[in-house]
């Protein structure tokens, strides 16, 4: 009876290492087949390989960390956003400003050079008056004319510029005024700056400029004083003739 048993326990045990092989076998034909499928979808045109899709979903998961990460970083709440947009306005309105003030300075500056010049040939003129032959006498005066018109020319540009920067310099202060409201204290500081600056870089060209119209009202009366002796000296009835001709000129 016992023997029975143990043949009984024997056949039990042969049985289930036979299917415990078939199923290793039924698993490692899975595997080859499933080896074989992966190689031929490799080796299709635009398949990636199983290795590339590895570093890819590696890739992607750090990107997402990194991503998670700055989103936790960043701070977007709407003070946070409004600071940072008025920090662009005060960036804005200063590039602005530095470019109007470059404007008007400039203008400013060659108005000044054209005056005095203007006044360096009229006094030329006025030391040379009865000295020079029609010729000269006329290409001087044309001379003069031409500086005339040149800072007559300048003096207009002054004038358009300056509209301009005057409109930089109320923005610009508009902008320092939004961002000290929206707590921006850096920025409201640094454009309140350059309008201080800028203004007394415009205040310094006008300076210059109003010592040039200075020297040439002073000119002009020089002029006047040295034609009324030259008319003089010429006799009476040229005098009334040359002082309308200086008076249409100015």
């Amino acid at each position: 009876m016992q023997a029975v048993r143990q043949c009984s326990a024997c056949s039990r045990r042969a049985a289930g290492g036979l299917q415990r092989s078939q199923t290793d076998n039924l698993l490692l034909r899975r595997r080859a087949a499933c080896v074989r499928s992966l190689g031929s979808e490799c080796r299709r045109p635009g398949v990636q390989k199983p290795g590339d899709l590895t570093n890819h979903a590696h890739m992607s998961l750090a990107s997402l960390s990194v991503g998670h990460g700055l989103w936790q970083v960043e701070d977007l709440s709407h003070n946070s956003l409004l600071r940072r947009a008025a920090s662009v306005l005060t960036d804005s309105s200063s590039t602005f400003l530095s470019q109007a003030t470059l404007a008007l300075t400039d203008a400013l500056t060659d108005y000044s050079k054209a005056v005095h010049s203007r006044i360096t040939f009229q006094r030329k003129y006025l030391a040379s008056l009865g000295k020079m032959n029609p010729a000269e006498e006329e290409s001087l005066q044309q001379v003069i004319s031409d500086w005339r018109a040149e800072a007559a020319e300048r003096l207009n540009e002054c004038k358009h510029y300056e509209s301009t920067w005057i409109n930089a310099v109320n923005m610009s202060k508009m902008a320092a005024e939004a961002a000290y409201a929206s707590g921006a204290l850096q920025a409201s500081i640094l454009v309140r700056t350059n309008v201080q600056v800028a203004q007394s870089q415009v205040e310094d060209a006008r300076k210059r400029s109003a010592e040039a119209d200075k020297k040439l009202a002073e000119t002009k009366v020089e002029e006047i004083q040295r034609m009324a002796e030259y008319t003089a000296f010429l006799g009476d009835g040229d005098e009334h003739e040359v002082h309308e001709a200086y008076l249409r000129e100015d």
